[in-house]
């Protein structure tokens, strides 16, 4: 056993379920840091992104309601997120506004200036702003005599603080997002609104899952049960569960020189995976037709018609891709296929899988191709979503792969790419859509039976992020991304979606775009 780790340290990495070769090379990984991942090019429409036309939605939509109606849907939501990035601009200056602050002379001084003072100018359009009145009433202040005293620190205080609604400190998911006639709605109740329109079987029920922190579990599903009041007069009956990250899928931390990174009493620090590690939850619900998405991009109801139909039409898709490759699987394991049906079968995997396994045909024995071919179509299938967006942050749909036998179609993020390349910054820069993660995915196989999804990923493309603790700086290693490593080798089909179907809460702010209010 290396000396890397004494008897403690093993105690510590088995008792969170990890086994100590997998602890070592973690390690390793850090040490040896993640090879970029190689571009060929964007996809783009008419090269690795479908469009639909209106036929096609509508007949897509028709074929996926058909399938929800027999319970195959589920929509599972990460929602695990602090709302501390949403409110960071208002945390910046919480100490230091006061009643001399000058919302006309202070734009050079005041950090975030004008979202700070945005925020203060609009603050009854909030749907919070009952919740915070209510908050500071209790305590004999009056919100709308503070603001125009420009008492701001006080009301910073109470709505970022465990003095009034500690909103800093909350998942997102339990930030009231909407306002309606007589009630106001948290992202979560915006998601089970959206799960009512799209994923309800023909009894009524309606299946949802959340991966939550494990420290707000509780408060979460006493507010989910909570919310639920408002729809018993409705048909829909909610089938909500609720998961956390596992420990096991924790990683190893460790300084600049490469050593294990422990704490002041000599403990090594463990941290948490990243969203690839809700891998093994998502995996875990055995679903079958399974909707993924945000916690914060949800949007109130008068708009939610043009969503729930793009999610029917890629749901559609999913049912009817999945159908055919299941025939073809099934006419494939019969005695003696004939040529016909391998053709067609091949034929369909290049179509929409970018498989290639029919180039090989000439060099291989019919066993051979056949072995390939089944290989690469009984795998879990993803329909991704893309907003035509370009120069947008974060991850987007690429050809990517070593060499062109090894192209396939993947999600990717900037930080998976050697950007000081010129060639890759150049083929990144190029990019026409951006992914709204808004993925329906098909889990199970044609027999029936739910994939294994640790077998389709990749465990190379993981992340290594530069932290602190303790004013020590360390090295970070996520585990591969949910809908990047963790979804490498699915098939994979990217279909365009309007952007008005991704309208994210990132700050508060947000908040007061035309898309969050319910009018």
């Amino acid at each position: 056993m290396p000396e890397l780790f004494d008897k403690s340290d093993l105690e510590q990495i088995r008792a969170r379920g990890i086994a100590v070769e997998r602890a070592l090379s973690q390690l390793e990984t850090l040490r040896k840091g993640v090879p970029p991942i190689h571009l060929d090019r964007p996809c783009i429409v008419g090269d690795g992104i479908t469009v639909l036309d209106p036929g096609e939605i509508e007949r897509l939509a028709a074929t996926y309601s058909e399938a929800a109606r027999w319970g195959r849907a589920t929509k599972f939501v990460p929602a695990s997120g602090a709302a501390t990035r949403m409110f960071q601009p208002l945390l910046a200056v919480k100490d230091s506004l006061g009643p001399d602050f000058d919302v006309e002379g202070q734009a050079e001084t005041v950090p975030d200036f004008e979202e700070v003072s945005r925020f203060f100018r609009e603050i009854r359009r909030f749907a919070f702003y009952e919740d915070l009145a209510a908050a500071l009433n209790r305590n004999g202040k009056k919100l709308d005599a503070l603001v125009a005293e420009k008492e701001y620190g006080e009301v910073l205080r109470y709505l970022l603080t465990d003095a009034g609604l500690d909103y800093a400190d909350l998942p997102k998911g339990l930030i009231k997002f909407h306002r309606y006639r007589d009630h106001s709605r948290t992202a979560f109740e915006e998601h089970l609104a959206e799960a009512a329109a799209y994923v309800q079987d023909d009894h009524g029920a309606a299946r949802i899952h959340f991966t939550v922190a494990p420290e707000y579990r509780e408060a979460i599903g006493r507010h989910l049960d909570e919310v639920q009041t408002r729809w018993k007069k409705s048909r829909v009956k909610f089938e909500i569960s609720l998961s956390v990250q596992k420990p096991s899928t924790d990683t190893l931390a460790v300084d600049l020189d490469h050593r294990p990174f422990r704490d002041e009493a000599g403990r090594l620090i463990f941290r948490p995976g990243g969203h690839g590690a809700l891998l093994e939850n998502l995996g875990e619900l055995s679903g079958d037709i399974v909707f993924i998405k945000n916690i914060d991009n949800v949007v109130p109801d008068r708009l939610k018609g043009e969503t729930c139909a793009y999610k029917k039409a890629l749901g559609g898709l999913l049912v009817e891709l999945q159908q055919q490759a299941f025939g073809y699987l099934r006419e494939l394991a019969r005695p003696n296929p004939n040529d016909q049906v391998i053709e067609r079968a091949l034929d369909f995997a290049s179509r929409w899988f970018a498989a290639s396994p029919g180039q090989r045909r000439a060099q291989s024995s019919t066993e051979q191709t056949l072995r390939l071919l089944v290989a690469r179509l009984n795998r879990p299938l993803r329909i991704c979503g893309m907003v035509r967006t370009p120069g947008a942050p974060g991850g987007g749909p690429f050809w990517a792969g070593a060499n062109r036998e090894s192209l396939s179609p993947q999600i990717v993020e900037s930080s998976e790419v050697d950007l000081q390349e010129t060639g890759q910054r150049a083929i990144w820069e190029s990019s026409t859509h951006f992914n709204p993660v808004d993925i329906v995915c098909g889990l199970k196989d044609f027999q029936g039976k739910p994939f294994n999804l640790k077998d389709f990923s990749d465990p190379a493309a993981c992340f290594i992020a530069i932290k602190s603790m303790d004013g020590r700086d360390l090295k970070a290693l996520e585990l591969p991304g949910l809908w990047n490593g963790g979804m490498a080798h699915w098939n994979t089909v990217f279909v365009e979606v309007p952007v008005t179907t991704f309208n994210p809460v990132k700050t508060v702010l947000d908040l007061l775009d035309e898309s969050h209010q319910a009018g």
